[in-house]
């Protein structure tokens, strides 16, 4: 199979540069505010955006270091395939963050719910919609056996630690 390319259509910033005091989902990064910058080439795609209130961001995970198979979830210490998990070290290391739009201005989303470390290639942006995503699961694998509260310390990581 040949090889796929993707050009960078922005930038995510955020206030996260340190990998490990990052919350690892968006659920775990409500209070984390940052901004999205589309390039100017591609800022005219963001025409009607303004009418939702989330988006998936879909960027590359820059900063991964090689991948594995077999993976550490961060709510648990027990090794899980890569693909039963959303670890980083993925084959191909793309990121999908679901964020709330907070305003726009010209070519930048300012957004909050942000998980994403700053500086980030952000590779695509699509609206998220009730209408088709909101879908009601029947099974949650592996993450069914973790408690609330060991979501909630695990998954804030470091960020903001009292």
């Amino acid at each position: 199979m040949s090889e796929i390319l993707y050009k960078a259509i922005g930038v995510i910033r955020s206030e996260h540069v340190e990998p490990e005091k990052t919350p690892i989902q968006p659920r775990f990064a409500a209070d984390c505010e940052g901004r999205v910058e589309i390039f100017p080439e591609y800022a005219e795609g963001l025409q009607d955006i303004e009418g939702f209130s989330h988006i998936y961001l879909i960027y590359h995970l820059d900063r991964s270091k090689g991948f594995k198979l077999l993976v550490k979830p961060f709510l648990q210490d027990v090794v899980r395939g890569v693909f039963a998990t959303r670890a980083p070290s993925r084959p191909n290391p793309i990121g999908i963050s679901i964020v709330e739009i907070i305003e726009r201005k010209g070519n930048t989303l300012f957004v909050k719910g942000l998980d994403i470390l700053d500086n980030t290639p952000l590779l695509d942006i699509k609206p998220y919609s009730v209408k088709f995503d909101n879908i009601k699961t029947r099974k949650n694998g592996w993450q069914d056996d973790v408690d609330e509260k060991t979501a909630q310390k695990r998954g804030r990581r470091d960020y903001k630690s009292d």
